[in-house]
């Protein structure tokens, strides 16, 4: 019987083939691993040339090891906030060999204007790539970004020029949306608190005992909204004055309690919308008093959030940004008592 090599080769291919086709990724488990949508990978594939080495059958993807680690730099660039067909061409070049002494690829420019899933408008490069790790619900991606803006930043820029535009962008895209993006924000939101609070120093008794008193931090009733309250938390124990948190939709009568039995220097009252803004409440807790007969105290009131906008308030103390709230309260705590 004659031996029949080239048929032994095409066998051997063949079983190659189809081993390679069980291993390599179809185009639904790839978007599952990556957190991207298929038609994602399709339009990368359509607009930026990143597609499968393999097809199978002339018509199913099939993506390769080789393939793969090409979509994973893509995704960590836009991540990045860099612009999809900038990363695209990135993502290519570094799955190329460079001959040497190539230059370096520059690097990119600090804000973009390029088209995003999100309105985001002129803003600084991280917010794209904060809000693209947010769509993806890519948690990991949103962690590590948020915790590298305050790092590079500090909490103050970081949550002004990144946080809140981002955040802003989500309930625009939710707002036009339907129910779409809700948990695009719930994820979005978490994870800021989350960075707040790890940059929050504990509280120090030092000084409390004699000094003016804490910052006391609470929502009014029926207002759930707090992550700025958590901003301006971090950013008071940042500079080490004494506050005291109580979060969302404070009742009026437990806020008046607190008030009392702590004696603050200031209260601020947060109110997001304008229907949970409670001028009266804000009076009353500015009329409250404490202190021996003859040397009585009142606390500041400082109202916080857009609720607020277009309300009288001669009296209290009206930030406009984070920075100026914190400059505004570390002025009150340094301020020589009078003689």
């Amino acid at each position: 019987m004659r031996d029949n090599p080239d048929g032994e080769d095409r066998e051997k291919r063949s079983e190659t083939a189809s081993s390679d086709l069980a291993t390599n990724l179809t185009t639904g488990a790839l978007a599952r691993r990556l957190g991207v949508s298929p038609t994602t990978l399709r339009s990368w594939d359509r607009r930026y040339g990143i597609g499968p080495a393999v097809r199978a059958d002339g018509r199913h993807r099939r993506w390769t090891p080789r393939d793969v680690a090409v979509l994973e730099t893509m995704c960590r660039l836009t991540s990045a906030g860099v612009p999809p067909a900038e990363a695209a061409r990135a993502a290519k070049e570094s799955d190329s060999p460079q001959p040497a002494g190539a230059p370096e690829p520059s690097a990119p420019r600090a804000r973009s204007r390029a088209a995003g899933m999100l309105p985001l408008g002129d803003v600084r490069q991280e917010c794209r790539g904060l809000a693209r790790a947010a769509v993806r619900l890519d948690a990991p991606a949103v962690e590590e970004q948020l915790a590298t803006a305050v790092a590079t930043h500090g909490l103050t820029v970081a949550w002004q020029e990144v946080m809140v535009p981002t955040l802003h962008a989500v309930g625009r895209k939710w707002a036009s949306s339907g129910d779409r993006y809700v948990e695009v924000e719930h994820l979005l939101s978490w994870h800021m608190s989350t960075a707040l609070r790890r940059c929050t120093r504990p509280q120090s008794r030092h000084g409390e005992a004699t000094g003016p008193g804490p910052v006391v931090l609470a929502g009014v009733p029926g207002e759930q909204h707090t992550l700025a309250l958590e901003a301006l938390n971090a950013g008071l124990g940042e500079r080490r004055l004494p506050t005291r948190m109580f979060g969302a939709a404070v009742p009026a009568e437990a806020l008046m309690a607190a008030v009392d039995r702590l004696g603050p220097a200031v209260v601020v009252l947060w109110a997001q919308a304008r229907s949970s803004a409670d001028l009266p409440l804000a009076r009353h807790v500015a009329t409250a008093q404490w202190g021996v007969k003859g040397a009585r105290r009142r606390p500041l009131v400082m109202l916080g959030g857009p609720g607020w906008l277009g309300r009288p308030s001669q009296t209290m103390l009206r930030p406009t940004t984070l920075k100026d709230a914190l400059d505004t309260l570390a002025c009150l705590y340094t301020a020589e008592p009078p003689e």
